[in-house]
């Protein structure tokens, strides 16, 4: 296991987040060679690095806050010996054998695995859906039933825990490693900064396209979404519908699948919000419905700023990384 391995960990007003995360690094078997903390807090978090003396942290002050761009910055930063380039959110904790067993998938990789992700343990049960669980939507080309596919419609399908090492079109960046190279090809797609909701898939999927892409089963971890940082539902369902169709068109897919599916997905908030008098979703669907109407080609709603952040702000049990 000789891979120089950097992880960057972009973060945002989440210092008790971060600090469990980095303790799960702490406790690893064997720790990435080097952690790059990219920080947009309003109350910069660098003291808390000084409880890790041995870890081998650096720490990075980014402004404006943006987890694409912080990304990208931090894999400037990286060390010229990485060999591999990894990603972790602020709100996950790793098992202790995670990096050992990524790092040993690695010492048998082909040559043409270009990205691996660790595996979560703890994915939300959900109920069924229209649009993942419907033949008709599998015939359409808006979804699929096998994990880690990237349909023509430009909607990515979930990866639940794995039994198995398995490999996919797309990889979520809350917890993934690169080789370095790859991200030669492509960084984090800066049209996503102003919100950053499907940057993993486009970045991945670019990868995807000149390599392959694994989850590898036993390299575990758990993610607790945090309620910090996070825009209102109206907000997200522009975002939602701009992003979406950004995807589609960069990559050449069917731009009609899509609106299907942005369609459909909007009359799903739509039902649910009025059956179960859920207020948020139907915000959500008000915000598809404004920027399918008026947002396409201009310029994003902006996002807030910690301090400005609105009382219907979704909480971890309806928050945005449960509702791709």
């Amino acid at each position: 296991m000789t891979q120089f391995l950097s992880l960057v960990v972009a973060t945002k007003d989440r210092p008790d987040d971060l600090r469990k995360m980095l303790n799960s690094l702490q406790d690893q078997t064997i720790p990435p060679a080097e952690v790059i903390v990219v920080d947009a807090s309003s109350h910069p978090v660098e003291a808390i690095l000084k409880e890790f003396p041995a870890l081998g942290l650096r720490y990075l002050r980014h402004l404006p806050p943006s987890a694409a761009g912080q990304r990208n910055a931090g894999i400037q930063a990286c060390s010229p010996d990485a060999i591999l380039i990894g990603f972790a959110d602020d709100d996950i904790v790793f098992e202790p054998k995670a990096f050992e067993r990524l790092l040993r998938f690695w010492d048998d990789a082909p040559a043409d695995t270009l990205g691996a992700a660790f595996n979560l343990r703890n994915y939300p049960q959900r109920g069924p859906s229209l649009l993942r669980h419907s033949r008709i939507s599998e015939a359409l080309g808006l979804y699929s039933s096998r994990p880690g596919t990237v349909t023509r419609s430009g909607w990515q399908t979930i990866i639940p825990g794995l039994a198995e090492t398995q490999y996919v079109d797309w990889l979520p960046t809350t917890a993934v490693t690169f080789r370095k190279e790859a991200l030669q090809l492509s960084l984090f797609d800066d049209f996503y900064e102003s919100y950053s909701y499907l940057e993993d898939l486009d970045l991945s999927y670019t990868i995807g396209r000149a390599g392959r892409l694994a989850v590898v089963a036993d390299a575990g971890f758990s993610h607790f979404p945090s309620p910090s940082g996070r825009v209102t539902l109206f907000q997200f369902g522009r975002f939602e519908v701009r992003n979406r169709i950004h995807f589609v068109r960069k990559h050449n897919l069917s731009l009609s699948r899509c609106y299907l599916g942005l369609a459909i997905r909007m009359a799903m908030s739509v039902g649910s919000g009025i059956a179960h008098l859920n207020l948020g979703l139907l915000k959500r669907a008000l915000g598809n419905v404004v920027e399918l109407m008026t947002g396409i080609g201009h310029p994003p709603p902006q996002r807030p700023t910690k301090d400005s952040q609105p009382t219907d702000t979704p909480t971890p049990t309806t928050g945005l990384p449960n509702i791709r």
